[in-house]
């Protein structure tokens, strides 16, 4: 699906990440594998460190903080938001809405529109597109995006196929009107036969949480998890990565009539560095323009990833001047969705620690 936009933009981008780290040697000896077989998995998907939660933090503490930080230094007005998503896979209650949590907290006004989104790996595609179109309303000049996940509790410490990967965070975007003219070209696709390529099956209506989801298990690679964690089919996660997303860059940049020399950088979504520098060669884009700096600084936080990316490389270019940027996000769904437009120069573009 191709989507329009227009005079709409990002005007600031804050980072919340926790400040606890944790190395890929720390937690070796967890794994049913080699220490040489372990460290090859480290070299191929350029595996270090992460940031993960300490106990009993949820994904609206994340957010809050960076929500306290930004009205106590003066970089976003209460009264100023009309809309307010929260895009996450990892939500405080089945109910209520962790938007509303977070209103209530700040004693928002109640003329504004709470929304919680169910969305991973694009989610940040997904909330911008939502943005732009509620900013289509008269009533609404300003929305307040939060994307933030908390998935390290929901991953077994003896799985070496997600464990080493995942990461929390949250980020907080502010997307706004314009009177600067832009154009916004957009495209997004869901494949739901695929949805249990990326899954934790426990903890749900279909499957509640008992004993039995409890159980640790081992699979066919010697890797350990029960049902309440996250599982993931890596070949088939690449695959599908490999397959869509190129052809959906390459139509985005079609529809914009755009060569893609001409997009600054490619912020994408960070599975791990040797994914996304096989997409960025078979999209034919230099790699230094498609950065894979994050999971081995700060791990997989799904959505997330995409505005850390943005601040981690280029948070001082994006303060000073515009850039031409293709964001994209990919995976849990399956969901891939792009977005071609010009972003800054942004009010802040930074990070604080939790």
């Amino acid at each position: 699906m191709d989507l329009y936009f227009k005079d709409k933009e990002i005007t600031g981008m804050l980072v919340i990440l926790p400040s606890n780290e944790i190395y890929f040697e720390e937690e070796m000896e967890n794994y049913n594998f080699s220490t040489a077989k372990s460290l090859k998995l480290k070299a191929a998907l350029g595996l270090n460190k992460r940031r993960v939660v300490q106990e009993g933090v949820c994904a609206s503490d994340l957010a809050i903080k960076g929500l306290d930080y930004l009205f106590s230094n003066g970089k976003l007005v209460k009264e100023e938001i009309d809309a307010l998503l929260f895009v996450t896979q990892s939500p405080d209650y089945i109910m209520p809405p962790t938007s509303n949590v977070i209103q209530g907290h700040f004693n928002l006004k109640q003329d504004m529109i709470c929304l919680d989104i169910n969305q991973g790996c694009a989610g940040f595609i997904v909330g911008v597109n939502q943005a732009f179109m509620l900013l289509d309303q008269s009533s609404i000049s300003k929305v307040v995006l939060i994307n933030a996940d908390v998935l390290s509790p929901k991953v077994s410490k003896r799985d070496r196929n997600s464990n080493p990967l995942i990461g929390d965070a949250a980020s907080i975007t502010i997307i706004e009107k314009t009177s600067n003219r832009t154009e916004i070209f957009g495209s997004i696709k869901m494949d739901g036969k695929g949805a249990f390529s990326l899954q934790i099956p426990a903890g749900g209506a279909k499957l509640p949480i008992s004993a039995n989801t409890s159980e640790m298990l081992e699979d066919v690679s010697g890797n350990f998890r029960s049902k309440e964690n996250l599982v993931m089919k890596g070949d088939d996660v690449f695959n599908f990565v490999q397959a869509e997303v190129p052809p959906m860059i390459e139509s985005l940049l079609n529809m914009a009539k755009i060569d893609k020399d001409v997009v600054d950088y490619y912020m994408f979504h960070q599975p791990n560095k040797f994914m996304l520098n096989k997409v960025a060669d078979k999209i034919g884009v230099n790699r230094g323009k498609m950065p894979s700096n994050i999971v081995e600084n700060f791990g997989n936080s799904s959505g997330v990833t995409i505005p850390i990316v943005t601040w981690f490389n280029v948070a001082d270019e994006i303060k000073e001047k515009r850039l031409k940027i293709c964001f994209s996000g990919f995976g849990v769904g399956l969901t891939w969705a792009s977005l071609l437009m010009d972003v800054g120069p942004l009010s802040f573009c930074e990070m604080i620690e939790y």
